[in-house]
């Protein structure tokens, strides 16, 4: 059964439908969501079949992955890495936005996420879609982008085009108008160090 496309306005979020995106997730679903950069593929972390899921049809070993994930914001952060009082006052400053933190991970992210490796990326996205997603379903999704097959273009960024891509493939395709085109910027802050990984959507003159 293909997936459900469902037309959310990032502006005014309609509850009912988040609520039904959230049920999928809970049900072990796939779901792909907007976020301030380009569309995401995410499930529950800790739905472990879902991961798999996930890891399968991005071509790689659970174990090797390299999944972030969503948190409400940034009381939520502190549940699943460890934050140095540096790193704590720059997020401050920039999240939500277009980052991903690369941090100590703790004792509550699953295994399957973190297998051999001592950190994890977190994202606060400046999109209330997924946001309020997991603020409804009580804790982070997984979140991977959505990679395109042409060779200029990176990312998918039309919804409509992803749903002929993915329906076969997850359970909803959450609507929310084009997508960006260029990924986040992610940094690395184990420590009071911060080390640019990746330099994406976001401004990076703060970490220099």
């Amino acid at each position: 059964m293909p997936a459900e496309f469902i037309r959310i306005y990032p502006e005014n979020p309609d509850g009912r439908r988040i609520r039904q995106v959230v049920e999928c997730l809970r049900d072990g679903g796939l779901v792909i969501y907007p976020t301030d950069t380009v569309y995401g593929l995410g499930c529950d972390i800790f739905n472990a079949k879902a991961v798999e899921k996930i890891a399968r049809i991005k071509g790689i070993k659970p174990q090797k992955n390299d999944f972030s994930f969503i948190c409400y914001d940034l009381s939520h952060i502190a549940d699943y890495a460890r934050v140095g009082n540096a790193a704590f006052k720059l997020m401050k400053k920039v999240l939500p936005g277009p980052y991903t933190f690369i941090l100590d991970a703790t004792s509550n992210v699953p295994k399957l996420l973190n297998t051999n490796k001592k950190t994890v990326g977190i994202r606060v996205p400046d999109n209330l879609i997924p946001r309020l997603i997991v603020k409804e379903l009580g804790n982070p999704i997984v979140t991977t982008s959505i990679k395109d097959d042409d060779e200029v273009i990176e990312y998918s960024t039309d919804p409509e085009l992803i749903f002929e891509k993915f329906k076969n493939q997850v359970d909803i395709i959450v609507d929310g108008g084009y997508g960006g085109n260029i990924g986040s910027t992610i940094i690395r802050a184990v420590g009071e160090e911060f080390e640019i990984i990746r330099e994406g959507a976001g401004d990076t003159a703060l970490f220099l």
